[in-house]
């Protein structure tokens, strides 16, 4: 068996610094007080290695091949499930200066766009020509556009325009030997032979680093209507989503639902008044887009007035200025609030039918008091989609015996419902024991070997996903 050097930081960062001229190497004093993101762990490796080409990764990438080295892709570090996570000895691969918009075809909706762009660059370089993208997330200002391909993000318009998977027309990445993949096609229709691509969405870095895509985009409508409506379960929620995505003058942007612990105490925490909503209930944020925002808002209300009765709303309050506006979205996309009471409170992101959520939340709350007398959680997402990102109120760090008792009452049910232990954050490290346990066995041994024949030494994000 061949035998390697063992690295530290200094040492890689010495060594790699000129291997290529479009590749810049950051050691321990560069990263010494840089914001290491979501999780405290990811700059731990202390050298970032960052190429402005795909053939800098590819230089960077062979090396490491070479060198026994392992790799540690990096976006925007706003990822939840530790899949950025890196050790002392790997050499973090950002995809920071890849930041280029490399082309946009208005005639054509489509744009090519380097891997460390993030989602709201992206989207403010597309306003001008009239385009945005079909996919939109909170974290936007952060997100890069390779990060969202290696866990294949969701977000606000899933439930329309389906998960990143759904924008990919064709895609460049430099495999764990070095070689470059390039499968830049701008066409939707393909038809010849396996879609190899396919492997690299979703597949957190394990396969391969992401460098370029192209990526379908659609027509930006401004005029926006925007409300906060009193719902008493999931159902009636959806109802009105429903409803509203029927209508021949509106289109429905936005479905997203806060369940009444959530509502409750992060209103408290803005100073937002609810002395609208009839009761402690649950609250549906929806936004429409129309040919105005005057007739956005007109027709909107008419749909709410009609809708009232028949779908059991428990009040209702539509935005009135882009102030207003912000502020409802600001009680939704600001979900972090709740770790100031518990720190790193345990999270969960689970995705099921929609007709599946209401028994489920019932449950969940259910199986939750039966652990612990008072265990509760915070519960939002995108109800059009049946995505819920869940938090535990309970401080983090739990004994690992309390960990199992919630993991077991959170993941109750949802592969039988037909939904996913994870739904748009991915696997990483923190959800290997679900994936584990949650994913077909023949799934996780293709997912094995397809590892095996591309990265036989185990190098690329060690740890993560099953690998």
């Amino acid at each position: 068996m061949a035998s390697y050097p063992t690295y530290s930081p200094l040492d890689l960062a010495r060594v790699l610094d000129g291997l290529h001229p479009d590749l810049r190497i950051l050691g321990p004093e560069a990263l010494a007080g840089r914001h290491p993101g979501e999780d405290r762990a990811n700059l731990t490796a202390g050298v970032i290695a960052q190429p402005a080409s795909t053939e800098a990764a590819a230089a960077l990438i062979a090396w490491c091949r070479a060198n026994h080295v392992a790799i540690v892709p990096q976006g925007g570090l706003s990822g939840l499930v530790g899949g950025g996570v890196s050790r002392a000895g790997e050499v973090i691969l950002s995809s920071a200066r890849l930041s280029r918009v490399v082309a946009i075809h208005p005639e054509e909706e489509t744009v090519e766009v380097e891997a460390g762009v993030t989602l709201e660059a992206l989207q403010a370089a597309l306003a001008p020509h009239g385009l945005t993208t079909g996919i939109d997330l909170g974290s936007r200002g952060s997100a890069t556009i390779g990060g969202m391909v290696s866990t294949n993000a969701g977000g606000i318009l899933a439930f329309r325009n389906g998960v990143m998977r759904h924008q990919i027309l064709g895609l460049e990445a430099v495999l764990p030997s070095g070689e470059v993949f390039s499968d830049m096609t701008r066409v939707v229709k393909v038809s010849a032979g396996p879609d190899i691509k396919q492997i690299f969405i979703g597949g957190e870095g394990t396969f391969g680093f992401v460098t370029r895509v192209v990526m379908k985009v659609e027509p930006i409508r401004p005029h926006r209507a925007v409300a906060l409506v009193g719902v008493a379960n999931a159902a009636r929620a959806l109802e009105v989503a429903a409803r509203l995505r029927r209508h021949p003058a509106l289109l429905l942007e936005a479905a997203e639902m806060m369940w009444p612990r959530y509502m409750r105490d992060h209103a408290a925490l803005k100073s937002f008044d609810l002395s609208w909503r009839d009761g402690d209930t649950a609250v549906l944020l929806i936004e429409v887009s129309g040919s105005s925002a005057e007739a956005a808002t007109a027709l909107l209300e008419e749909e709410l007035a009609d809708l009232w009765e028949e779908a059991d709303l428990k009040g209702g309050i539509v935005a009135q200025s882009f102030d207003q506006t912000r502020r409802f979205w600001d009680l939704r996309e600001d979900s972090g609030f709740y770790f100031a009471a518990f720190p790193d409170a345990p999270s969960f992101d689970v995705s099921m039918p929609p007709s599946a959520l209401d028994a489920y939340v019932t449950g969940l709350f259910d199986r939750l008091s039966v652990i612990r007398s008072g265990l509760d959680a915070y519960v939002y997402g995108h109800i059009a989609d049946g995505n819920l990102h869940i938090a535990i109120a309970a401080p983090g760090h739990l004994h690992p015996d309390l960990k199992t008792q919630i993991e077991t009452a959170v993941y109750a049910g949802i592969t039988a419902s037909g939904g996913s232990f994870s739904a748009e954050h991915g696997v990483g490290l923190d959800k290997r024991s679900a994936y584990l346990a949650h994913v077909d066995p023949v799934k996780q041994a293709l997912a094995r070997q397809i590892k095996a024949v591309l990265d036989p030494d185990m190098l690329f994000n060690p740890g993560k996903v099953p690998f």
